[in-house]
């Protein structure tokens, strides 16, 4: 079966992501690249993933290069477009004094150190070990269908509850275990 790309991408597209501009020194300056293929991959050792057309400058500058995810906040569209090359007029402020640069005003940043690099096809994976993070609560700007959105209110439910990941510890794993440690206690 031979699938269309452009049909792929707009599946691909359903997938709503953040935006982000990835960063390293390039030759003579910092280079960014516009990416909304980013990924968290570990916590222990902590591991974030980019993919990156190989085709891109970026693609060439970032493996074995210290590199930044800068998480756009919503009102950084104009950045988004100038690094992924169609420049909005608007100035970059550059953050000095981190292992790489970094943009001023994002939702996070992440700071990372190479790790390895991967054959992705016709796109490169780059992980980098976390070594620095910085968020300030501002909301992210995001891509879904081919275009820019902003966080909506949040779905009805908990999403948490009876998950590994609740972040409360109160799932389904924690209460297990505490009813078992709780019986060996009694067993003895």
């Amino acid at each position: 079966m031979s699938l269309d790309s452009r049909e792929l991408r707009t599946c691909l597209g359903h997938f709503a992501t953040g935006v982000t501009v990835v960063t390293c020194q390039g030759e003579a300056a910092p280079h960014g690249a516009t990416v909304n293929a980013f990924t968290a991959v570990s916590l222990d050792p902590p591991l974030v993933q980019v993919n990156l057309d190989r085709r891109s400058r970026a693609a060439r500058y970032l493996p074995g290069q210290p590199f930044t995810v800068n998480i756009l906040a919503i009102d950084q569209l104009e950045l988004a477009f100038h690094f992924a090359g169609r420049p909005q007029g608007e100035e970059v402020v550059w953050l000095e004094g981190g292992l790489a640069p970094a943009l001023a005003g994002c939702a996070a940043i992440i700071t990372c150190r190479p790790w390895r690099t991967y054959d992705g096809g016709d796109h490169i994976l780059v992980l980098g070990e976390v070594a620095d993070i910085q968020s300030n609560g501002r909301d992210p700007l995001l891509f879904h269908r081919g275009r820019f959105h902003a966080v909506g209110e949040p779905a009805a439910g908990t999403p948490w509850v009876g998950t590994l990941d609740n972040p409360s510890g109160a799932g389904w794993f924690t209460e297990y275990w505490s009813a078992v440690v709780e019986r060996k206690g009694h067993d003895r």
